[in-house]
């Protein structure tokens, strides 16, 4: 089943329990779907691939409004903005443990060749196609900085 069909079945569940934290979320996930269908040159319906870069780009954003929420002491908003996190979390793949991720980043490695911090661009590009929606990309940055320092 598509992304879309199984948010819209959710956003009926939603407005039924009248869940508002979970109401946001997904009326996010449904306007970001809907402009990513209509914009120029884009085909009728996303695949998975698409989606899941989609649902990031949320997420991603999200976290960054709560930070600054955090920041600037906006317990209010930054409530809104975890259960929105949380809800759009749902539809992505599960996350990879860290353990799970060093292991992949180091077999990557050396594959790649890598030996050197300069040589991090190499192994980012390799590890992002492979990791795609399975973990976060400063989590891999950071990680492979790491990897290739030591």
């Amino acid at each position: 089943m598509a992304l879309e069909e199984i948010i819209m079945t959710d956003l009926k569940e939603a407005m039924k329990n009248k869940d508002e934290g979970m109401l946001r979320g997904i009326r996010a996930i449904k306007s970001a779907i809907i402009v990513a269908k209509t914009e120029p040159g884009a085909s009728k319906e996303l695949n998975a691939e698409q989606e899941i870069k989609l649902l990031q780009k949320l997420v991603k954003s999200r976290k960054d409004s709560l930070e600054i929420f955090v920041q600037q002491n906006r317990e209010d908003l930054a409530a809104k903005e975890r259960e929105e996190i949380a809800v759009i979390e749902k539809y992505l793949p599960a996350q990879m443990s860290a353990d799970e991720l060093k292991e992949i980043l180091k077999n990557i490695i050396a594959v790649v060749g890598a030996t050197t911090p300069q040589e991090m661009g190499k192994v980012i590009g390799a590890a992002s196609k492979q990791l795609a929606g399975k973990a976060d990309g400063k989590t891999i940055s950071a990680m492979v900085k790491e990897l290739l320092a030591s």
